[in-house]
Parts: C-alpha cells; structure tokens; sequence
C-alpha cells in the first residue's frame, strides 16, 4: 500500500479481493485510483488465500504487451498522470501490473508457487523492448535507490565515439595509457580497481563512455547514481554485487562505475567514510568479490598524493590514470589556432569553451549545461 491508503483486513476467505480487505478504507488527497488499486491487490495474500507471490520489473515494455497471462479477467484498472493500474485474476492466482513511462512492475499472488511462476512468465514472456543498438551507441545500466521500488536497475543507449574519433582529446601520456585500457580482454585482467584522476573537465566520463563501447562484447557497463549510498547501504551493495547479472552466467563481465567519489577514496576516508572505504575495496579484492566477474571503476578529481594507500597499492588497479590537460602544443593543435591557449595548455572543456567562442572564464557556468557530461 502508498501514501494515505489504510485498511484493516478481514480474517475470513473471499471470492472477490475487495470482499477480502478492509471493513474501512481510508483514502485522503494525496491518494489516487491506482492506489485503491494497489491495496485491492493485497486481499487474497493478506488473507492466505493466495499465500504466494513472485514479481518482476521491466525497464522499457514493448508496445502492445498487455502483461496479462492468456484468459486473465480484468478487475480494475486505473491511470495517473505518472503511471497506471490493471488488477485481473485467473483460477487460483491475481496480478497486479503497474506501468510508469515505459517501465513496469508486475506482481502475482497465487495458491501455489509453482502457478505464480508460471503466470508471471506468461504474463511479462517477450515483453522486454530492447531497441536496436546503433553502431555509435552502448546499453548502459544505471543504478538508484528509489523511494518506492528500492535498489533499481534502469538501461540507457548511450552515444560513445571510438577511441580513434577522441584520442587526440587527451595528452600524450594519457592516450599511450588509454590504448592500452581500450585493448583489455578477460585474460588482461590482474587488478579489479580501475581509477581515473585528475581536474575536472578534463575529459574522463567521455573516455569511460568510449571504454563502454570499446569492451561492450564482453563486459556490462552500470553507472551508480548515488554512490555515496551504495557502500553504506548493505542490502544495496548485495544487490548490485549480487543481483541484474544480465549474462554474467556466461562470463560475461560488469564494470560499476562510481563518479566523483573524493571522499570515499581519499587519504583520510578510513576515518571519515566508516566502513565504506573497506566494502569498497572487499568488492574489488576480498570476499564479497569472490566468484564474481565484477570491475570497479572510480573518477576522483583528487591528486595521486591524497588518494588512500590502500587504493592505489600494487595488484589492485586493472589501471591508475591521471588525466590532465593537454600541453600548448597539443591544444593549438586541437583547435587549430593559438588564440585563447595559455602558455601552461588546456583542458577539454576549455577547448570546447574557446570553439564555441566562449572565453575559459565561462566555463565553470558552462558545466552547468545540459552537455557538461559529454567531455568532462
């Protein structure tokens, strides 16, 4: 149940969901239809007349999937704004199908466990909608807590160039090191820790994106939203350690990227983060790693200096980059010309600033924009 929705359930059997729950229902403004809905479905598994439930999520429905089993009879059915409501039932089993944007959850109550199975992959049976992969785009996962669903896994085809199309966006060092990260089999694989360092808007979310792209034949590429959660937050490091494997029973890998991660990783995080420093590196090394074909890869704006020796000792990091600005020299030659190139170089997004006919000052309000994370 949601928001205001109360009810109190009855103790005998029913033949109906509705007769099942409650003397009083209690809705207030903050309620919908489909909240009722929500509750009606709880009747026959509060009551024990359908002691069992399976459910499945679904990122993006394909058109026309109704995710109703053959002969289901419809109940109720409900829209929001935001989202929408079909309750229905068969012999012995009731489903509830909630769809938010093109997403869904389906749940189903049955007599037994083996029916609820079988009516849940009736129902939700070739309804995934993976549309076709453009050769310039990589599936990427995105991890999140959500306030209603928990721990949620929700996929994005990503626009990534090749690492022929941007090397030259990055110093000399830099794209020497990078060629050969780009070049990574299974087999290379010595240290689970990949971390990217250096100032901001130097380019290093572009590069993960294109290292998707570049290794997506073999490995799965998850982003972590909130990664500040995720290492103080058991139940959703087991989830994600654990969980979404998406062909990882193949040998099939994942890289869980954690963005901007100062704090977790820096030379005093043992102290400030708790325990989180420690789940981190369990992840990459210890035992919650263990059996699991699983790469984590950190982007810190922090210097090497002030990274935790942990972190960066021998054996852990599959690569330890600094990316930095490009030199003078490589940054006339980006972009054609040496007005607006200090004499110490600059960094991506100060070049892309000076094409746009930008000065480097108004970076910073830059970022703000809607394409900040393209290059930096």
């Amino acid at each position: 149940m949601r928001r205001g929705v109360v009810c109190r359930i009855m103790g005998a059997m029913s033949a109906n969901p509705h007769d099942a729950l409650p003397i009083r229902l209690h809705v207030d403004d903050s309620d919908s239809p489909a909240d009722v809905v929500d509750a009606l479905f709880l009747g026959r598994f509060a009551t024990g007349e359908q002691p069992y439930s399976h459910s499945s999520s679904i990122d993006r429905v394909k058109p026309g999937a109704t995710l109703l089993p053959p002969g289901s009879a419809v109940l109720r059915s409900a829209k929001d704004d935001d989202r929408s409501a079909v309750l229905a039932e068969g012999e012995g089993w009731t489903l509830l199908a909630s769809r938010w944007n093109r997403g869904a959850d389906v749940t189903v109550t049955a007599v037994s466990r083996e029916l609820a199975e079988r009516v849940l992959k009736e129902a939700t049976d070739g309804a995934q909608d993976e549309p076709e992969p453009q050769p310039e785009n990589v599936t990427m996962g995105f991890w999140y807590v959500s306030p209603r669903r928990g721990p949620h896994r929700t996929t994005r085809q990503i626009a990534a160039g090749t690492w022929d199309e941007i090397r030259a966006n990055y110093t000399a060092p830099v794209a020497t090191a990078m060629d050969r990260l780009m070049k990574v089999t299974p087999d290379d694989i010595a240290g689970r820790l990949l971390l990217l360092h250096g100032p901001p808007g130097t380019g290093k979310t572009s590069a993960l994106r294109t290292l998707a792209r570049s290794w997506r034949e073999w490995c799965q590429v998850d982003c972590v939203l909130d990664p500040e959660r995720l290492f103080n937050d058991v139940g959703y490091l087991m989830d994600i350690a654990i969980g979404e494997d998406e062909g990882t029973a193949k040998g099939r890998w994942r890289l869980l990227l954690l963005e901007d991660c100062d704090e977790l990783i820096r030379g005093e995080a043992k102290h400030t983060a708790g325990q989180a420093l420690s789940r981190l590196l369990n992840l990459t090394d210890g035992l919650l790693g263990q059996g699991r074909n699983v790469l984590v890869g950190v982007t810190t704006n922090e210097d090497l200096e002030r990274l935790h020796p942990a972190v960066v000792r021998p054996g852990r990091c599959l690569a330890r980059i600094e990316v930095g600005p490009l030199t003078r020299q490589e940054a006339v030659g980006w972009l054609g010309r040496e007005d607006g190139v200090g004499r110490d170089g600059a960094s991506l997004a100060e070049l892309y600033a000076l094409r746009r006919g930008q000065a480097p000052s108004a970076i910073p309000d830059q970022h703000k924009g809607a394409d900040a994370g393209l290059y930096l």
